[in-house]
C-alpha cells in the first residue's frame, strides 16, 4: 500500500452505502480506482459518481485498489471476501457495525490488512445519507496501524468523527439499533394511534415530528437525563394509568412494550430530580412489578 499519499480505493457492493462512501470519498480528493456490483446499472451508475472504473469481477477492484471497501450485505461480507486473492501490501474493510476483524480471517490468512468502517448514520437513500453523513461518528478499527491510519483519514474527509471502540463492537450496534431502526418502530405504533382520533397514520406522522425533532434538540443541547419531560418525568400517575386504559381498548398488543419502556424512564426521572422516593414507588406500583434495570454506567 502506497502510504506517502492517499491510497486507492475500491468498493464491492454498489447499494446506498457503497455508492454514497464513493462519490463523497472521490468528492473529498481521493482516487477511487474501481467499483464492482452484480447489478450493471448500480455499478455504473457508482462507478461514474466516484469518477472509478466499473469492473466485472471482485478481484478486477482488488487488483486496482489499496483499500477494498465490502460495502454488500453484512451476510455476504466473509463469502465475497474469501472469494478474492489478497496479498501482503492490500487491505480489504468492511462495514458491518456488529462484527469485529475476524469476519475477514481469510484476507488476513493471505497477509492482507483488515479493517472496519462503520458510519453511525441511516443510508435510507443516497440524498438522506449524503446529507447526514457529516458530523456522524464513524467506527474505526484495523489489524494495523498504517490502515487505522488511513480510516482515520477517510472519516474525517467524509466530515465524521472517527471512534475507535474498546469491547465487543455487537454491544455498538446494538445501541445504535435501538436508537435508530426502533425509534422507526415507535413512530409506527405512535402514528398508528392516531387512526382512533380519525386521522391517518401519515397525518399522525406529521405532527408528531416536530415534537421528535424538538426532543432529539432537547438531547443535543442539555443531554440526559435534563431533556425528559412527559408524565413520568412529572410523576403524573394518574395520566399513565388513562394511558393504560386507552392502550386495553385499542392497542392491547403494545401494553407491555409501554409498560417496559415506562419502567425504564422512572430511574431517569429520579435523576432528573423532578420526583421523588416515593412517587417513584407510585408510579411503578401501576405499572406492575419491576422498575427496569438501571443505567448501564451507572
Amino acid at each position: 500500500m502506497r502510504s506517502a499519499d492517499r491510497p486507492r480505493l475500491g468498493f464491492i457492493g454498489a447499494g446506498v452505502v457503497g455508492t454514497v462512501l464513493s462519490a463523497a470519498l472521490a468528492g473529498a480528493g481521493y482516487p477511487v480506482a474501481a467499483v464492482y456490483s452484480r447489478n450493471a446499472s448500480r455499478r455504473d451508475a457508482a462507478a461514474r459518481g466516484a469518477q472509478a472504473q466499473a469492473v466485472r469481477t471482485t478481484q478486477g477492484v482488488a487488483d486496482l485498489a489499496d483499500v477494498v471497501f465490502l460495502t454488500v450485505p453484512d451476510d455476504a461480507i466473509a463469502a465475497v471476501a474469501g472469494g478474492i486473492r489478497w496479498s501482503a501490501g492490500k487491505s480489504v474493510v468492511h462495514c458491518n457495525g456488529a462484527a469485529s476483524l475476524d469476519l475477514l480471517a481469510g484476507p488476513r490468512s493471505q497477509e492482507a490488512a483488515v479493517g472496519a468502517f462503520h458510519p453511525l448514520q441511516s443510508f435510507a437513500t443516497e440524498e438522506q445519507a449524503r446529507r447526514n453523513l457529516p458530523g456522524s461518528a464513524i467506527a474505526i478499527d484495523a489489524s494495523t496501524d498504517e490502515l487505522l491510519a488511513h480510516l482515520e483519514a477517510i472519516a474525517v474527509a467524509l466530515g465524521g468523527h472517527p471512534l475507535t471502540l474498546h469491547g465487543d463492537r455487537a454491544v455498538y450496534h446494538l445501541s445504535a439499533a435501538i436508537a435508530s431502526n426502533y425509534l422507526v418502530t415507535l413512530l409506527d405504533l405512535a402514528a398508528g394511534l392516531w387512526c382512533e382520533l380519525g386521522l391517518s397514520k401519515e397525518e399522525g406522522l406529521r405532527a408528531l415530528l416536530p415534537l421528535v425533532r424538538g426532543t432529539v434538540e432537547n438531547l443535543d443541547r442539555v443531554g440526559l437525563p435534563a431533556a425528559l419531560t412527559g408524565p413520568i418525568a412529572r410523576g403524573d400517575v394518574g395520566t399513565i394509568e388513562r394511558h393504560l386504559a386507552v392502550l386495553d381498548r385499542v392497542a392491547p398488543e403494545a401494553r407491555t412494550m409501554y409498560k417496559e419502556l415506562a419502567r425504564r424512564t422512572i430511574p431517569i426521572a429520579l435523576a432528573k430530580g423532578r420526583i421523588d422516593a416515593t412517587t417513584a414507588r407510585r408510579l411503578a406500583a401501576s405499572l406492575g412489578d419491576g422498575q427496569g434495570d438501571d443505567d448501564a454506567c451507572g
